[in-house]
Formats: structure tokens, C-alpha cells, sequence
């Protein structure tokens, strides 16, 4: 197959086109330019797909000896990744950008520009495995639960499987795949993984959006209704937060509050007990299956559900009902809010995601 690599400059994606060569694939290597901010340089290990990332990747190409591109998706990147966040922040969500990255730049924008030049196929770093079910290609966790990546690749269609290559699924843990590097000589083979959210390197989320979309001072409220706080701005604000709350009122039995709700239009926010997170069903419209759909989605069927990348998986009941993918959790789910991703597994086996729009507590509002 004709191979277009995928090559962050981190470890994982240097070790997944070493595997796509020795495979006997014809690869070539790309490195994503995902920011025009001149300069751009790694701190530590925050961010990624910076100029010492490009750098890092055109190494290990030259050590491969295949063909090195970089190509410039910032523009992309800036209206499908960066201005989503902000809008959804704006609405009151709370966006996964690493999600949106995925499903817009690496598995739409890079794989549609693969297939025009004739490439049969992306090639990423992400540790999980594709393997042929009855119904076709299917999307399935890594061996390696503590860095399975399936959750964030869970917006992928079953078009967009046919044209992908995970050779690190099958790997048992991250540490063989860095000694494996450094076995082929890769100078990466000991580089820290990239964590936060890329384009905000230093990792000061709500000071960024703050530049963005500026301050305004509003109210926090708790679930009666009644005034227990000030802020500067709705959107630095996320449910199931409890740091940085600076509540005037304490709560009437002393325990901390946890932000409920985010209010953009009238730019409040509401607090309660741990106890009013509990979420007991969870729905949205943008749903998608990783390969084919279930027989009957219209009819309730048993999966489990996952809502963040390193959460664990609980078990549920799902079908798509007026329009909705709806999930009833069996045990309640905690700090979940809209904007968040909810991706529904049967086994192994990613069976398709949500993007959630909308949530129904599990507990009493006078609570």
C-alpha cells in the first residue's frame, strides 16, 4: 500500500512509520503545521506540532530514508479546532478539542488530501486496532488499556477506517515502544508525551479564552437561586469544577460546591452539593458509529459508555430516539456536561459516539 505517515515528532508516530517500512509499504512522511505563530517552540511537555516537533519528525524520515513533507493546515486548524473551542465555550460547553482535531484535521483534511494523491492510506501513532467484523472493519481498544486511544478516535466513520493504519495497537505498553526507538537510533525515543491542549502550550486555559472573548463580571448562584458568588466570566468556568469558585456564602452544611451549570446567555453560574453531579441519562444529535450501525439503533441495546479519554467504562443502555443518541448509564455518571463526548463500546469493539447537548440529573433539585 501506498502509506502517508502521519508524523507528530513524538515518539509513537516515528515507531509507527518505522513499522509501516518494515511492513513493505511505500510511506511518506507528513508533519502538520498547525500554527502560523512564528517561532513556535516546546516547553517541557506541553503542546505539540511545534517547530521542534517538525524537526524531530524530519530526523527520524531521514533515518527511514522515505520522502518528508510539511504541510500547512493552520487555517483549518484555526476554523475547525480552535474556533470551535472558543464558540463551545461561549455556549457554555465544554469542548474536546483532541476529538475535534481527529475527526476534522487528521482523519477528514489529511485523509482527503491523502486520497487525491493517490495514498491508500493515513498512518498515526494512536495506539489501537482495526480488525474485520461481520458487518466490516471495526474499530477496537488497544491491548494496552492504559494508553488505548480508542475513546478520542471514536468519531471515525467507517469510510474513514478503510483508509487508516494503527500498527501500535497490538503493543503491550508504551516502554517497548520507546525501546524500540532507541534501538533504531531515534533521538525521540525518550521525548516526553505531549499533554494539555496544544495551542495553549502553557496550559492557562481560562487566561487564554479571557483574551479571546474578554471578561465580564456576573453572578454565581447555588440551585435555589439565591447570589453566593462573583466571577469575571462565565466561559473560565467548567461543571464539576471545584477550585477557584471564590464563593461569598459558604454552603449551609460547610461541604464544597461543585459548578452545576454554565449559563452563557445570562452569564451565571450555578453551584451545589457533589452529589447534584450525578447525571443519569446523557443524549445527542451529532451521533456517529465507527463502522456499521447496530441492526436495530431504535430499539434499546446494552453497551458501555465512556465520557472522557482515561475514564473508566460504565455499563448502559442506548438507541437513538427523535433524533438523539440516548444513554442511560446503569450507575450514575459524575461531572458530565454538554460538549463532552460520550463514546459507546460493545466489548472492545467502538460502536459510535455523541457529542452531548444535553444532560438529566439523577438527583433531586432540592437537593
Amino acid at each position: 500500500m501506498r502509506i502517508l505517515a502521519a508524523m507528530s515528532g513524538g515518539v509513537d508516530s516515528a515507531v509507527a512509520a518505522a513499522r509501516a517500512v518494515d511492513a513493505g509499504h511505500d510511506v511518506v512522511g507528513v508533519h502538520l503545521a498547525l500554527s502560523r505563530a512564528g517561532g513556535t517552540l516546546r516547553t517541557g511537555s506541553r503542546g505539540c506540532c511545534t517547530i521542534e516537533d517538525a524537526m524531530d519528525a524530519r530526523r527520524v524520515a531521514d533515518k527511514l530514508g522515505i520522502p518528508f513533507y510539511v504541510w500547512d493546515f493552520s487555517e483549518r486548524f484555526r476554523d475547525d479546532v480552535i474556533d470551535d473551542f472558543v464558540a463551545e465555550y461561549q455556549a457554555g460547553r465544554t469542548p474536546n478539542p483532541c476529538m475535534r482535531c481527529n475527526e476534522k484535521i487528521k482523519f477528514a483534511a489529511l485523509l482527503e488530501r491523502a486520497l487525491e494523491l493517490g495514498f491508500d492510506a493515513v498512518c498515526t501513532g494512536h495506539y489501537a486496532i482495526l480488525r474485520e467484523g461481520e458487518g466490516g472493519l471495526e474499530l477496537h481498544r488497544s491491548s494496552e488499556e492504559a494508553k488505548d486511544q480508542s475513546y478520542v478516535l471514536g468519531v471515525l466513520t467507517a469510510d474513514q477506517l478503510a483508509h487508516t493504519y494503527f500498527p501500535l495497537g497490538e503493543t503491550p505498553s508504551k516502554a517497548l515502544i520507546r525501546a524500540e526507538a532507541e534501538s533504531r537510533g531515534f533521538t525521540v525515543a525518550t521525548k516526553p508525551d505531549s499533554y494539555d491542549i496544544c495551542f495553549i502550550p502553557d496550559g492557562d486555559t481560562r487566561g487564554w479564552l479571557a483574551e479571546k472573548v474578554g471578561s465580564e463580571q456576573g453572578e454565581i448562584l447555588d440551585r435555589s437561586g439565591a447570589v453566593v458568588g462573583s466571577h469575571d466570566g462565565a466561559h473560565a468556568f467548567t461543571v464539576g469544577q471545584r477550585k477557584g469558585l471564590r464563593l461569598g456564602v459558604p454552603a449551609p452544611d460547610g461541604k464544597p460546591r461543585f459548578v452545576l451549570e454554565v449559563r452563557p446567555v445570562t452569564n451565571t453560574v450555578v453551584v451545589g452539593p457533589k452529589e447534584a453531579l450525578a447525571i443519569g441519562q446523557l443524549a445527542g444529535a451529532r451521533f456517529s458509529w465507527a463502522g456499521a450501525a447496530p441492526t436495530d439503533p431504535f430499539t434499546p441495546f446494552r453497551v458501555d459508555v465512556q465520557v472522557r479519554a482515561h475514564a473508566d467504562p460504565v455499563p448502559a443502555e442506548a438507541m437513538v430516539r427523535h433524533g438523539e443518541l440516548v444513554v442511560t448509564p446503569d450507575d450514575a455518571l459524575h461531572g458530565v456536561a454538554p460538549g463532552q463526548t460520550a463514546v459507546i463500546y460493545t466489548g472492545t469493539r467502538v460502536l459510535g459516539q455523541c457529542t452531548i447537548d444535553r444532560t438529566i440529573s439523577a438527583v433531586p433539585a432540592h437537593v
